[in-house]
């Protein structure tokens, strides 16, 4: 098995992320949400993004419902934070911010 990478992972169809309690899934699937509203779903191409309705993230309990909503919303702000200026802690970020400001330069905007 190896390990999934959230900032590289190619995002293609369907994907099912199975694994142990406390290896990471939750802030696995924020990554990749967050990738899929900033249009990063295939590494190196250019993707529309996606928006909230279009994205399905299915889960077991209320509990991880409501911890996965919770730490989307706050990936989205650091990301928005990030976007705007300030140091983003989070390595996912860090690399979308640099996606997001090298898509902008290749395409004028």
């Amino acid at each position: 098995m190896q390990a999934l990478n959230p900032l590289t992972m190619p995002l293609k169809g369907q994907s099912l992320i199975e694994a142990s309690a406390g290896t990471g899934k939750t802030y696995t699937i924020t990554g990749l949400y967050l990738r899929y509203l900033l249009g990063m779903q295939i590494p190196g191409e250019l993707n529309a993004p996606l928006s909230v309705e279009q994205i399905l993230v299915v889960t077991f309990t209320d509990a991880a419902t409501q911890e996965i909503k919770d730490r989307v919303r706050n990936r989205i702000i650091a990301a928005r934070d990030a976007l705007l200026g300030q140091t983003p802690n989070d390595e996912l970020i860090e690399g979308a911010v640099s996606y997001t400001h090298l898509r902008a330069h290749e395409t004028g905007r």
